[in-house]
């Protein structure tokens, strides 16, 4: 089945390059708009991807939303957009790179703190000086002793296998696995989830991919398939979880652009 996915991607990723759904003005800003939308629900946000798309353009809050969520989603967006600027020279993925995007995604909603380990500033990308856990009877991360030493090593593992993929399928899964393992370190108090998806997409910046989106819909096995890969520690749950998210946004996006094109123009009087 794991083959089978990867050919329908392969399959359908011809297809959006044939129509050139990504040539038409204006369609990355606007997909990477949902993609910041739905990394941000994720984590809470109730923004919607028409809600995020006023904020964005015209700077306009969206009625009864707590200001937080805007915030959120405005940081992200200037995480993004670094990111896309720093892929066209490639540039290499070590701690102070990783800890550039979380500083930025969380620039306005971190904050200090004061804690046994010492003093740290979770606005400035700083990693956490405490133990942290997933929610209530969550599962412990590793201790903050470790986050740095971890780090670096994930980061001198992806330079190192970012000089050996080379087909379609090794660059989406190498990024999928960063992802993975960024999340699992978890170096920070917040803002790991979007860092590790932000980092998941800078990869694929990198590779001039169609970046992959996480729909918001399927947080609960998103959850589950990290979780299953941490507890069983193997990334083959959550590398499955992701082709099919792959496979779900190049399906909906070619069904948006052919459903646009069917439209027949009629003047209205």
């Amino acid at each position: 089945m794991e083959q089978g996915v990867w050919q329908e991607i392969e399959r359908l990723y011809q297809k959006f390059q044939q129509l050139g759904i990504s040539e038409v003005v204006d369609y990355e800003k606007y997909y990477l708009y949902s993609l910041i939308t739905h990394s941000t629900a994720i984590e809470g946000s109730t923004l919607t991807e028409a809600e995020a798309q006023m904020l964005f353009d015209e700077g306009l809050t969206a009625k009864g939303k707590p200001l937080v969520y805007h915030l959120m989603n405005e940081d992200l967006k200037k995480a993004y957009e670094l990111a896309k600027e720093e892929a066209k020279s490639k540039k290499p993925i070590n701690s102070a790179f990783l800890q550039k995007l979380n500083s930025t995604l969380m620039r306005t909603t971190g904050s200090i703190y004061n804690v046994m380990g010492g003093s740290f500033d979770s606005s400035k990308g700083e990693f956490r000086l405490c133990g942290v856990t997933a929610g209530i009877d969550g599962r412990s991360y590793m201790s903050y002793q470790k986050v740095p030493a971890k780090v670096e090593e994930l980061c001198a593992l992806l330079q190192e296998k970012q000089k050996a993929v080379g087909t379609f399928r090794e660059q989406y899964e190498l990024s999928f696995n960063a992802h993975l393992n960024l999340v699992t370190i978890h170096p920070w108090v917040d803002g790991n989830g979007r860092t590790a998806r932000l980092l998941m997409n800078y990869i694929q910046f990198c590779y001039n991919l169609f970046p992959t989106k996480i729909f918001k819909e399927d947080r609960e096995e998103y959850i589950s398939a990290l979780r299953q890969s941490q507890e069983e520690e193997t990334n083959l749950p959550f590398l499955g979880f992701m082709a099919v998210q792959l496979k779900k946004s190049l399906s909906l996006e070619i069904e948006r652009f052919k459903t646009s094109q069917k439209k027949i123009f009629s003047f209205m009087f």
